[in-house]
């Protein structure tokens, strides 16, 4: 690893702020900003401090190095373990997907997600539970999970509620990428951009958008959106989390090696 890959990870996740914007960056380009429990613990920190931020207005979540996010690091996921300490930790990264899913969803401020590359899995999941989706014609969106013999356990609801339950089930299922056109007619996406120039431009006439609007306004509108129902049914997460451990610990052992080795799965040549 070079030292420039070597200080990216040391700073998973960069922050700049902006007046009342605050744009975080997933910088991991090396790994297509693959969710690493690093990175995950600096989400994490980022949305707890912002749930008591009056100052800041607007989240912009974005990826480094052309990608948005890839979703989570197979190769750190993948780390020899223990039958019972790996389910442990799957059952672990999973309930914290959906906390921190849903913690973001419900922040204060408005979170758009800038979209360059790969939106996948867990990726995919961030682009959701954001307020605004704003997409460059580079961007692509799968749920590949079933492929690695996994199942979209905590990014599902948030498809759903995004897009509609016919073609989040076609997404999850089927399990191929997107481009940005088909991601925008099926409403997964708000708009889609043709470069990155173009992009940032129409991201800054959003922001001024957005500086239109009362903070407290902005933020009860987002909590009146939230009362209308919630994204999943009561107990849901922990079903999806043991669903995922389960998977984790079966099929995906080969659907990770197949992975990570660039061949097809046992199952796809059956």
């Amino acid at each position: 690893m070079s030292q420039g890959e070597m200080d990216r990870e040391e700073n998973p996740l960069l922050l700049r702020r902006e007046g009342p914007v605050l744009h975080a960056t997933l910088n991991r380009p090396a790994r297509r900003n693959a969710l690493s429990a690093a990175l995950a613990a600096a989400l994490d920190d980022m949305i707890a401090g912002l749930r008591e931020d009056r100052e800041t207005r607007v989240l912009v979540i974005g990826g480094a190095g052309g990608h948005f996010c890839a979703g989570l690091d197979l190769a750190e996921a993948g780390t020899p373990q223990a039958p019972e300490e790996k389910r442990a930790a799957q059952l672990e990264r999973n309930r914290r997907t959906a906390a921190r899913l849903a913690a973001l969803a419900a922040l204060p401020q408005v979170v758009i997600a800038r979209i360059e590359g790969s939106a996948y899995a867990g990726g995919l999941g961030l682009v959701c539970a954001a307020d605004l989706a704003l997409a460059d014609a580079t961007a692509r969106f799968a749920a590949p999970e079933v492929r690695r013999g996994l199942v979209p356990a905590q990014i599902l609801p948030w498809l759903v509620r995004r897009m509609g339950r016919s073609d989040a089930t076609r997404l999850v299922l089927q399990g191929d990428a997107w481009d940005a056109p088909t991601a925008l007619r099926a409403g997964l996406v708000h708009e889609v951009l043709p470069d990155a120039a173009a992009l940032d431009a129409r991201l800054a006439t959003v922001l001024a958008d957005l500086r239109q609007g009362a903070p407290g306004a902005l933020a009860a509108t987002k909590e009146l959106l939230a009362a209308l129902g919630p994204v999943a049914p009561e107990g849901y997460a922990e079903a999806g989390a043991r669903a995922f451990a389960q998977a984790a610990a079966g099929e995906a052992a080969e659907g990770i090696a197949a992975f990570r080795e660039k061949r097809a799965p046992a199952w796809a040549v059956r």
